[in-house]
């Protein structure tokens, strides 16, 4: 790496106080000034988040002297130029407080970071390779932190394991696709297919290691088998950070930066598989998938990402939904869950989707192209205006799979079209794939027209007939009501004893009577409303019965007379036949 002329440094500078001192070295800055940029977003999480904000000081030097900056946008500047010969570094100071898998978050207890959350972009020279120091705060009470990161050594010292030091990026792409993790964390490992793979887990937790290595390499090592030895990481790295409630990922080329709660990971003498732990297994199962469905196959439009502002594609239920299709069933094929548990979980998916009017109005092309708008900036009406590319989409590839079995009589599936993406997208050219590539490699494989299958499941609103798909598997689907109790249309918040309207449901009888999101619930019928008293209330009415509802609304107190309905014929229930059908075998088992 002695040809990197681009050095960055970073450091808790004050945990106390979540600050970060990130340097940026140019060894040859552009001669008419150079310009700096700080990405507005982070590949895998669709918003705009404008990391810049987070700047609280920047400044500039050469030769030890200041150094002009001008800032000239949101989230650039531009330095004075300097004497040649002369190298320029920039130098910022970043608040950390945001406790998340795409930003950075300091305290004394570590420090996390995503890199498009603190490295600023060298415009001009974003292909040119890096060095990055990685140091340890100042004080004796940070002695026994260590670091957590796919990120390769360039030092002795960092070539340790868990060793503070000197790394190395190929180009600016690249150190950002390598979160990093300072602490006192738990470290657990394990190999799969030969490939050396880390747990870290920062946060107070009692996970037996023993127990999460074990289902992990399971499920590493399924993938990579599905995908085709070797694996394309040297090494691999999960990023885990255990706190009371939360539940989040994102993946990255060699690492996920995960987000749980603590209870969701195992314990010793946990007996079975909960719930709880089998959501955190599909989160890593799904964040690991990735490093083949987003981050080497990927949309054309991902191919070179502009940093600075939205990056459309209306592919996002393939790598999304394609991707969350496969974590759950790889838990499955591995050994990790029973087949009762996948089904649970294949008809929990089911249910999120068929209780969200969204599903009637937003095609999943339309869901995937403006996630930068609607999906990342979810309001009261999200769930009437909106479907998710994530559960749809993992339906549709559920769908998808299914007709392709059946139409071939098992000789192609959906395995197969992911092969063929891996080895012409994703070992290929690296060309990103088009609009109907997908559909197109389909097509080739199996012989089938899938022309509609595709129009309508993408590019229009219908129901999917699940339950006739399902019947050459020797799977039969059911539909009933989740409760007994006389629908109310309304999706409903507790704060303390106040019933708050979170939604309203389009065409539902609050929507019909007049209320709105936001209303509180005061009265029915006369009788106070509680988190307590609601369900009671609802259930001694029949469909078709009339109740005076009083709310407030802001600070005006409204009366309304709601019409309540048929309890909602939205859960839905998965039986296998007993008798052994091949085509359900060779899909459920691989």
């Amino acid at each position: 790496m002695n040809t990197a002329r681009i050095h960055y440094s970073i450091r808790p500078s004050n945990p106390k106080a979540h600050l970060l001192e990130v340097r940026c070295k140019l060894l040859d800055p552009d001669p008419p000034g150079q310009r700096f940029a700080m990405p507005a977003w982070t590949p895998g999480s669709y918003l705009i988040r404008d990391f810049a904000r987070h700047i609280v000081a920047i400044r500039a030097e050469a030769a030890g002297k200041p150094v002009r900056l001008e800032k000239i946008d949101k989230h650039s500047w531009r330095a004075a130029p300097v004497e040649k010969g002369e190298s320029l570094t920039v130098i910022c100071d970043i608040y950390a407080w945001d406790l998340s898998v795409r930003g950075a978050h300091v305290d004394q207890t570590h420090a996390f970071f995503n890199g498009s959350s603190v490295f600023l972009r060298a415009i001009g020279q974003e292909d040119r390779p890096c060095l990055i120091d990685l140091e340890r705060p100042v004080g004796s009470e940070f002695h026994g932190w260590r670091v957590a990161t796919a990120l390769t050594p360039a030092s002795r010292s960092a070539a340790r394991q868990c060793a503070f030091g000197l790394y190395r990026a190929e180009n600016y792409d690249e150190l950002i696709d390598h979160p990093v993790e300072m602490g006192s964390f738990t470290l657990g490992t394990f190999i799969a297919c030969g490939v050396p793979h880390e747990v870290a887990i920062s946060g107070r937790h009692d996970c037996d290691l023993e127990r999460l290595t074990s289902d992990l390499q399971r499920i590493c090592e399924w993938q990579i088998r599905f995908f085709g030895e070797p694996a394309p990481m040297p090494h691999y790295v999960f990023l885990v950070t255990a706190v009371g409630d939360a539940y989040g990922g994102l993946e990255h080329r060699a690492s996920a930066a995960l987000l749980c709660a603590r209870d969701d990971l195992p314990y010793r003498g946990m007996r079975g598989t909960p719930r709880r732990y089998q959501s955190f297994l599909g989160l890593c199962s799904h964040e690991y998938f990735h490093a083949w469905n987003v981050k080497r196959i990927k949309p054309a439009a991902f191919d070179s990402y502009n940093l600075d502002a939205e990056n459309y594609t209306t592919l996002l239920w393939a790598f999304e939904g394609f991707t969350s299709y496969y974590d759950d069933l790889a838990l499955l094929r591995c050994g990790a869950i029973k087949r009762k548990d996948w089904l649970k979980r294949i008809a929990t998916t089911i249910d999120k989707v068929q209780r969200e009017p969204g599903r009637q109005r937003q095609t999943l092309a339309d869901s995937s192209f403006d996630a930068w708008t609607k999906y990342y900036r979810p309001n009261e009406n999200t769930p009437n205006a909106v479907v998710s590319y994530y559960a749809k989409g993992a339906l549709v590839a559920l769908a998808l799979d299914l007709t392709l079995r059946a139409g071939t009589m098992g000789r192609i599936s959906l395995d197969d079209v992911m092969r063929a993406l891996w080895q012409r997208h994703g070992q290929g050219d690296g060309r990103g794939i088009g609009d109907d590539d997908i559909r197109l490699i389909a097509e080739e494989l199996s012989g089938l027209d899938l022309r509609q299958f595709f129009t309508e499941a993408i590019l229009g609103t219908s129901e999917m007939d699940l339950a006739s798909l399902m019947r050459p598997f020797g799977m039969r689907l059911q539909r009933t009501a989740a409760s007994s109790t006389p629908l109310l249309g309304a999706k409903t918040s507790h704060d303390g004893d106040h019933v708050r309207l979170a939604t309203v449901y389009d065409g539902g009888p609050a929507q019909r009577a007049g209320l709105s999101a936001g209303d509180t619930l005061l009265a029915i019928d006369g009788l106070r409303v509680t988190p307590l008293t609601l369900e009671r209330m609802l259930s001694r009415r029949r469909p078709g019965d009339s109740l005076i509802v009083h709310v407030f609304r802001r600070d005006e107190l409204m009366k309304f007379t709601i019409r309540v309905g048929e309890p909602a014929r939205d859960s839905h229930n998965l039986k296998t036949k007993r008798k052994p059908n091949a085509l359900r075998q060779a899909w459920l088992h691989g």
